[in-house]
């Protein structure tokens, strides 16, 4: 996700600095954030959050924190795909604060994925053993794998670029 969010941060400065960045990139990597989100992370998380829940109850709050914090990414992340689909026909967007709301959406990004890897991981780490880990890959949705894989074939400009950087 830190490189995704690099190839927008990349992007947003040629934006912030009077270029005009490859709108079309830009699409493509919102699209495949949008099902990432919904595919993958959405499912994992909410079984992660359960497991540590029934584990640790003392992490409710930061569990239902960082899930009202990914939805508020998610939001964001709409707002910004429908900007991108008026830009790429042609309709007026203010160009500034077009560049203005996708520094604020890769900021909450980040934010959000500190958080996790700051808070929730250390509080999950030592609850969970290898039996464990091997339970939560058992309780993702069937399917998850080989909708990772196709999502290479679906955004090839994308692969590309993270590929070769």
């Amino acid at each position: 996700m830190t490189r995704l969010l690099g190839v927008l941060q990349h992007r947003q400065r040629a934006l912030a600095g009077g270029e005009r960045p490859d709108f079309r990139l830009m699409r493509e990597v919102v699209d495949y954030i949008l099902d990432y989100m919904q595919g993958f992370t959405v499912p994992l998380e909410r079984i992660c959050c359960d497991q540590l829940l029934a584990q640790v109850p003392e992490g409710q709050e930061l569990s239902e924190r960082l899930a009202s914090d990914y939805r508020a990414l998610h939001e964001r992340l709409l707002r910004l795909s429908h900007d991108l689909d008026t830009i790429l026909k042609d309709s007026v967007v203010p160009m500034e604060r077009f560049a203005d709301d996708l520094q604020a959406y890769l900021d909450a990004h980040r934010t959000y994925l500190c958080d996790e890897r700051d808070r929730l991981f250390p509080l999950l780490g030592p609850h969970l053993e290898a039996a464990d880990l091997e339970h939560l890959a058992e309780m993702l949705p069937e399917g998850i794998t080989t909708r990772l894989v196709s999502l290479q074939e679906t955004y090839p400009q994308l692969y590309a670029e993270l590929r070769y950087p």
